[in-house]
């Protein structure tokens, strides 16, 4: 890979060359917690804001949907197993589901690079492996697994760069609208790299299709360019201090209402997954009087998964509600993420303090 290659793709993750991954992102890999316990399937993640914690939770609610139905007392061939699942499943869709590219690590030597260039030891390095099989690409990430999940090799970072050269840096670009200078553009707003995880095109906004600008927009704004349709992962979003500003962002269907019952959650800005068991939650809306659903926010402290029981009336069901009630100061985060898809719903805890 050459340094015009590697140039181009620093402006498409940071805008510019002289720009590097820090150290949160060099560190961060795909570490399970321990095998054969309730918490099996579930990824260490680390435990800073930011876009490398994303990236982890998005492979842990890719693990849970490869694993729905048999979570518990994993062993290592199982977790590794169902990390190179998870991470196919993310390639394959970015590449369209007709190929994927996975970057390795080699020691060769690096050219000089040009003097705009800053080196980062990691990047020159990079190497890559393109696939127009799916059964080829998980057998090859399978056999290297463990260069994802060992501690100093930078595993994130390599999911990263196999994500973006999967879906190509000319296809990320046409997916991108005005509003986003680059991938990895820090601003309110900026979902390119939750889409490409999620949906496999790099759309920095959550609503549907593609929709007319808002918020008193001028009329020759380009339109914001969203989620095109289902995925088998979903995506929820509350944040407190969006909605006490009347701001609260507004996710489309098409991400409240994935294929399968597994949702990314990010709530008052940090990442977590929620899920169900119930196989037939998205298909058959009688399911959705009472159901459970499971709980995994990725902190170190959480020594279990919570599990909810929620009961939910549908519009034409509904007892009416006092519109006195500040429903958004009485009730956690959680609950409150859980209403934005579940609008009214009711939410048992099982004796387990709540999450705010």
């Amino acid at each position: 890979v050459c340094f015009g290659y590697f140039q181009n793709l620093r402006r498409l993750l940071f805008g510019r060359t002289v720009r590097v991954f820090n150290f949160d992102w060099r560190k961060s890999f795909f570490h399970f917690r321990e095998p054969n316990s309730e918490l099996s399937y579930a990824l260490q993640v680390d435990q800073f804001q930011g876009g490398a914690r994303a990236v982890q939770m998005v492979i842990q609610a890719r693990i849970i949907k490869h694993l729905l139905f048999s979570l518990t007392e994993l062993g290592p061939p199982e977790q590794q197993g169902a990390l190179a699942a998870a991470l196919s499943d993310s390639l394959w869709l970015a590449g369209q589901e007709e190929s994927a590219t996975v970057t390795m690590v080699t020691e060769d030597d690096s050219p000089k690079p040009p003097s705009e260039y800053r080196l980062d030891l990691l990047t020159e390095k990079m190497h890559t492996f393109v696939f127009n099989r799916k059964e080829e690409l998980s057998s090859f990430l399978l056999d290297h697994i463990h260069c994802f999940q060992e501690e100093g090799g930078h595993g994130v970072v390599l999911f990263l760069y196999s994500l973006v050269c999967s879906r190509t840096i000319d296809r990320i670009r046409e997916d991108l609208d005005s509003s986003t200078a680059h991938l990895l553009q820090r601003r309110l707003g900026n979902f390119a790299l939750l889409n490409l995880l999620l949906t496999g095109r790099a759309t920095p906004h959550v609503c549907n299709g593609t929709q007319a600008p808002g918020g008193g927009a001028a009329p020759l704004d380009p339109p914001l360019q969203g989620v095109l349709s289902r995925g088998d992962i979903g995506y929820l979003h509350w944040s407190r201090e969006q909605m006490d500003r009347d701001r609260l962002l507004q996710v489309g269907s098409m991400l409240k209402t994935p294929r399968f019952p597994v949702w990314l959650c990010c709530i008052n800005s940090t990442y977590s997954v929620l899920f169900s068991l119930t196989r037939s939650l998205l298909s058959d809306w009688r399911t959705e009087h009472q159901f459970q659903l499971f709980y995994y926010n990725g902190q170190n402290s959480q020594n279990s998964t919570a599990r909810l029981t929620i009961t939910h009336s549908h519009h034409w069901e509904a007892p009416s509600v006092d519109p006195g009630v500040d429903l958004e100061k009485r009730f956690p985060s959680l609950e409150m993420t859980i209403r934005t898809k579940w609008e009214g719903a009711s939410i048992n805890w099982g004796g387990i303090p709540p999450f705010y």
